[in-house]
């Protein structure tokens, strides 16, 4: 059509240009002039304009013949398009999906594919309701850490070098940000805590020793007030993944469980919400659940158990019709490079040779001089093993994903088979705690909770409503939306004994934070019982493993040293799950450590009171 639009112009100024010569250029031809810029000429009158202006006196006739030929060119191309041959317009393909367990606009979700963003990797429009997500997925087209040539700073068998970003556009839901700056930039709090649903369920689903940058971009382009964004941002860069040419190992979805006057109910709307007593994520594939995440007015551990089930029968359905759809509309996947299996090889053979000394180094007991003891074995087995003739590993990428999988091995062992964690305790073994109340003279109330080596200092400031956090964001329900209780986390390096960055806080934080928040918000009074702002800080000051549950603990007895009249009184606790996947044996542990997290199968956090559930956050590094 713009084409159309700038041909149709050249051709009236050269007609023009040719009547002025001629002293023929009347009022008609203006009205005439104008009326073809204000709508495209038919077909009809621009051959007719072609076969007029060939007997056109010759004084310009290369512009005419140029024109000519655009304008010709433009005609072919339109009817082109009209016969339904390839003219590189963009069609939508689509897939509509049944969710099942969902009611109202949330019953279906449609995906669209081949539209929009087509020069990314893949790129994905999630509809509900009139709620529109956008999605992307690209992945650098450098050689992975095991090819030759990759980057210094890639480790060969580490962390999926993975980014998500989630924005809320406030035009989404015709709303523009409010103070002085109105441009959309740096990613609010509740965008970042929606990064993280995203990133954690998609993170152990890259077929492994992915090692390519990959970046997933969503934006909520358009909000109904009903149907909310979290479950289809996380279907939607599922989708992407799914259609690009990245390989994922299986389609990813999410959806929302609450609990509504009794019932449950799938991907509920805002209204449902506030009407219920749990809000639960559930994440996963068609084998088995990834992620869970929500908070709970106290409610018991099989209503839960119960959400969960029904939040995986809707994913693994979902699933499904994503992966067909994906074989008709995705593009080729991508290779892993086949070194990976030189991994497994060096592991099996240094591991014959150096169990002992492996064993040995894991198993002291705190934490500091563990990571020294492992320190000094990793550099004397990288002069044994990668810097001799003949070495079995050939590079130090190569060594460290080796020696990674050495440690895993060796953690599995002892737990699974001979029942012994690294620290000596038993699987269901608590570390010792101590706390105490009042630590500071000047605040409003304080506490100190240690478990092991995890501490968190917590303060309580009380406030009017001046003191309460304003909420600024697409789904605030009005401008001065408020929140009287809040719990801000703070993590900083030296709580493990290093230095690094203090200032705004990272993803991290704000996602422990909102955690801890949701602990302890059912137990927090009624505004009409205790008509006052609640602060929480919690600082920590040492970690070794559930820093997040600590806050939950100390959180607590801040509150009750500053007075606040709790309903009941809320703790928190970290739970693990090492994992042979040999024969499926399998041990949970109870307050699991830092490195038990790192070389882990799953990090389970649950908390509430003696008998019921206020939150619960789950990550699973393997499907099922």
């Amino acid at each position: 059509m713009t084409g159309l639009c700038r041909a149709g112009r050249a051709v009236r100024h050269t007609n023009k240009t040719t009547a002025r010569a001629e002293g023929r250029l009347t009022s008609r031809t203006s009205r005439t002039s104008r009326t073809c810029h204000r709508g495209m000429p038919s077909c009809a009158e621009r051959r007719s304009a072609i076969h007029n202006r060939q007997h056109l006196p010759n004084t310009n006739s290369g512009a005419i013949e140029v024109q000519q030929s655009v304008l010709g060119r433009a005609v072919r191309c339109r009817s082109a398009a009209a016969e339904g041959v390839d003219a590189n317009v963009p069609v939508a393909r689509r897939l509509v999906l049944e969710v099942p367990g969902a009611r109202g606009a949330s019953a279906q979700i449609t995906l669209e594919t081949g539209e929009i963003g087509r020069q990314a990797g893949g790129a994905v429009t999630v509809t509900s309701g009139e709620t529109v997500v956008y999605c992307t997925a690209c992945a650098e087209g450098d050689p992975d850490a095991f090819e030759e040539g990759a980057g210094d700073g890639q480790q060969m068998g580490g962390m999926v070098p993975l980014t998500v970003v989630y924005q809320e556009r406030f035009s989404a839901a015709g709303r523009t940000a409010g103070g002085y700056l109105k441009r959309d930039g740096r990613p609010r709090d509740a965008d970042v805590l929606v990064s993280r649903l995203v990133d954690r369920p998609i993170r152990p689903m890259f077929r492994k020793n992915w090692q390519r940058d990959t970046q997933v971009i969503s934006w909520l382009l358009s909000y109904d007030g009903e149907v909310k964004p979290e479950p289809l941002a996380i279907t939607a860069a599922g989708a992407a993944l799914s259609v690009s040419d990245i390989p994922l190992s299986a389609p990813v979805c999410g959806v929302r469980v609450a609990r509504v006057e009794g019932e449950l109910v799938v991907n509920p709307t805002a209204g449902d919400l506030e009407q219920g007593d749990l809000d639960l994520m559930v994440a996963g594939t068609q084998h088995g659940v990834l992620m869970i995440e929500g908070s709970a007015d106290l409610v018991p551990s099989e209503v839960v158990l119960e959400a969960v089930e029904l939040g995986h029968e809707a994913v693994r359905s979902m699933c499904r019709q994503i992966e067909s759809w994906a074989e008709e509309v995705g593009k080729p996947k991508r290779e892993v490079s086949k070194q990976a299996s030189d991994v497994d090889s060096a592991v099996s053979e240094i591991m014959g040779r150096e169990e002992g000394e492996i064993r040995a180094a894991i198993s002291v007991r705190k934490k500091q001089e563990r990571a020294e003891k492992l320190t000094e074995l990793k550099e004397q087995l990288r002069l044994r093993y990668a810097e001799v003739e003949d070495a079995i590993c050939q590079t130090q990428r190569h060594y460290n994903a080796v020696f990674k999988q050495l440690m895993s091995d060796v953690v599995r062992k002892m737990v699974v088979e001979e029942g012994m964690r690294i620290d000596g305790r038993g699987l269901d073994d608590v570390r010792p705690i101590t706390s105490r109340a009042s630590v500071l003279p000047r605040t409003h109330g304080s506490a100190l909770f240690t478990r092991g080596e995890t501490q968190a200092l917590a303060v309580v400031t009380l406030g009017d409503d001046k003191s309460a956090q304003k909420l600024d964001n697409v789904q605030s329900k009005t401008d001065n939306e408020m929140k009287r209780f809040y719990l801000q986390y703070f993590f900083p390096p030296s709580s493990v004994g290093e230095t690094g960055r203090v200032g705004a806080p990272g993803r991290r934080e704000l996602g422990h934070g909102e955690l801890a928040e949701r602990a302890l918000l059912p137990v927090i009074p009624e505004q009409d019982d205790f008509p006052y702002t609640m602060r929480v800080e919690s600082t920590i000051t040492e970690s070794n493993g559930s820093s997040s549950m600590a806050s939950v603990c100390g959180g607590n007895l801040a509150l009750r040293d500053a007075g606040v009249p709790l309903k009941t009184d809320v703790a928190g606790v970290a739970m693990g799950l090492i994992l042979n996947q040999e024969d499926g044996s399998y041990a949970i542990l109870s307050d699991i450590l830092g490195n038990e997290d790192a070389l882990g199968d799953m990090d389970f956090k649950v908390a509430g009171d003696a008998h019921n559930i206020s939150a619960v956050q789950m990550d699973i590094k393997v499907e099922g």
